[in-house]
């Protein structure tokens, strides 16, 4: 099973900032995910929300802003005085630190613009293939990412919720997996609140699809995924959480 580091290791340091990423890989992370966004001009950008007030402290779209001005807010300092000076890094600059034997997951937040700027730094990833991973909420997305990019694993983000007047889990187990195939997807990356049973996991690994899980950050759960078969766990603190495994 995989230790992923979600969004490096973002509890001990700004998330998706190199300096987060570069720390999961000391403290033994298998694998980072970072999340990606695309700038005005153009350019894949590591950060999660779509906006940059909670982690840039200003309140304007990613989407409105160019890499100039992207990179003059400081990234780091909502996190502690210590991670002061931290930049919103470009995808081509994480790219270029994956260390030999670690692999990288990408969640891409974006549009089909995606695909495009992808191609334009094959130069970049080319000789990682075999390390990255592609995965996104939007399975429609994630179909036309995969037919783009057929050497690329691609995994779809799953989250499944309970509703509190019938208790019942949405959406359907069975349907996910058929629409997974459908795609052509590799695989799944399913939220960890989900009531996720042995029997299902080895279903859908069965049925050729990678599992991977998000986000945990307790030794218990994490060992009840392990023995249930996972091909990775997501969590906030990669070094911590394998000690303690």
């Amino acid at each position: 099973m995989e230790i992923i580091g979600h969004r490096g290791a973002s509890h001990d340091a700004p998330e998706n900032t190199l300096g987060s990423i570069k720390l999961a890989w000391e403290q033994g992370a298998d694998a980072v995910e970072v999340d990606v966004h695309m700038s005005r001009d153009g350019q894949i950008v590591v950060i999660h929300d779509e906006n940059t007030r909670r982690t840039g402290g200003v309140r304007k779209d990613v989407g409105a802003q160019t890499v100039a001005e992207l990179k003059k807010l400081d990234a780091g300092k909502w996190k502690s005085p210590k991670w002061a000076g931290e930049r919103i890094p470009l995808l081509s600059e994480v790219l270029e630190i994956i260390p030999r034997g670690k692999r990288f997951f990408i969640e891409v937040k974006c549009g089909i613009g995606f695909i495009a700027a992808f191609e334009a730094l094959r130069q970049q990833w080319e000789g990682k293939k075999d390390r990255l991973i592609l995965i996104g909420f939007s399975l429609e997305l994630m179909e036309q990412v995969k037919k783009a990019f057929p050497e690329l694993e691609v995994c779809w983000i799953v989250e499944f919720r309970r509703s509190l007047k019938t208790g019942r889990w949405t959406p359907n187990k069975k349907a996910v997996l058929e629409k997974a195939l459908n795609a052509g997807v590799d695989g799944l990356d399913v939220g960890a609140k989900a009531i996720l049973t042995a029997d299902w996991i080895e279903q859908v690994k069965q049925a050729g699809l990678g599992f991977y899980i998000w986000t945990v950050d307790k030794p218990l759960p994490a060992r009840r995924l392990l023995a249930a078969g996972v091909d990775g766990i997501t969590t906030n603190r990669p070094g911590w959480l394998r000690e303690h495994l």
